[in-house]
C-alpha cells in the first residue's frame, strides 16, 4: 500500500512539473499616435509589454518617415503581450475603445491622415468575435449621438518602429506631455466618455 502511494505521488508531481506555464497572448491596436497609445496600456494591469509600430500597409519595413508621409498605407498601432491569466482580451477592448476617438476616420485627434486611423487588428476567430461583441455592444451603450466607425481587421504583418519611438512617453516625459496636451487628445476622451476613460484603467 506504501509503495502504491510513493508511485501515485510520484506521478501526480511528474504530471504537475510537465504542465506548461499559460502562454502569453498578443492584441494590436491602432488609436492615432502610437506614443498615447503605449502610454496608455502600460498601465493595464497584465500587460507585459507594448511595441510601438506599423501595421495594415503594403510597403515593407518601412520607416516613420515613410509611414507618416502617408504614403505606405501603414497606420500607426500598438503590438501588446498580454497575461491572460491577469487580463482578459475583453477588458483590454475596453481600455482601447476609452482611449481613442471612435467617430472618426482616418484620424485621430489632431493628427490627420490615414497613418494615424484607429483599428482592432485580431490574430484569432476569439478575438474577431470579442472585437466585433465589444462594438455591438458599445454602439448600444455609448455616451455620444455619433456613430461608431473604427474597423475590425485581421492583424497582418506588424513592423516595429524606430527605437527613438519606443517608450517615448518614458524617455521625454516633458515633450510627450506637451504634445498630448497639445493635441487635445484627453479634453477630447472626456467630451466623449465623460467618466468612462478614467475608470476602465
Amino acid at each position: 500500500m506504501k509503495l502504491a502511494l510513493f508511485l501515485a505521488a510520484i506521478a501526480i508531481s511528474a504530471g504537475t512539473a510537465a504542465q506548461a506555464p499559460s502562454p502569453l497572448a498578443k492584441a494590436t491596436f491602432a488609436g492615432g499616435c502610437f506614443w498615447c497609445v503605449e502610454a496608455d496600456f502600460d498601465k493595464v494591469d497584465g500587460v507585459v509589454s507594448t511595441t510601438s509600430g506599423y501595421i495594415g500597409g503594403r510597403v515593407p519595413n518601412p520607416t516613420y518617415a515613410q509611414v507618416s508621409a502617408g504614403n505606405t498605407g501603414h497606420t500607426e498601432a500598438v503590438e501588446i503581450v498580454f497575461d491572460p491569466r491577469k487580463v482578459s482580451y475583453e477588458k483590454l477592448l475596453d481600455v482601447f475603445w476609452v482611449s481613442i476617438d471612435p467617430t472618426v476616420k482616418d484620424r485621430q485627434f489632431c493628427d490627420i491622415g490615414s497613418q494615424y486611423r484607429a483599428g482592432i487588428f485580431f490574430h484569432d476567430d476569439g478575438q474577431r468575435r470579442a472585437a466585433e461583441a465589444s462594438k455591438a455592444a458599445l454602439e448600444k451603450n455609448k455616451p455620444f449621438a455619433q456613430p461608431i466607425v473604427t474597423p475590425i481587421e485581421m492583424a497582418t504583418t506588424f513592423y516595429p518602429a524606430e527605437d527613438y519611438h519606443q517608450d517615448y512617453y518614458r524617455k521625454n516625459p516633458v515633450r510627450y506631455a506637451y504634445y498630448r496636451s497639445g493635441c487635445g487628445r484627453d479634453a477630447r476622451l472626456k467630451e466623449l466618455w465623460v467618466d468612462k476613460a478614467a475608470a476602465a484603467k
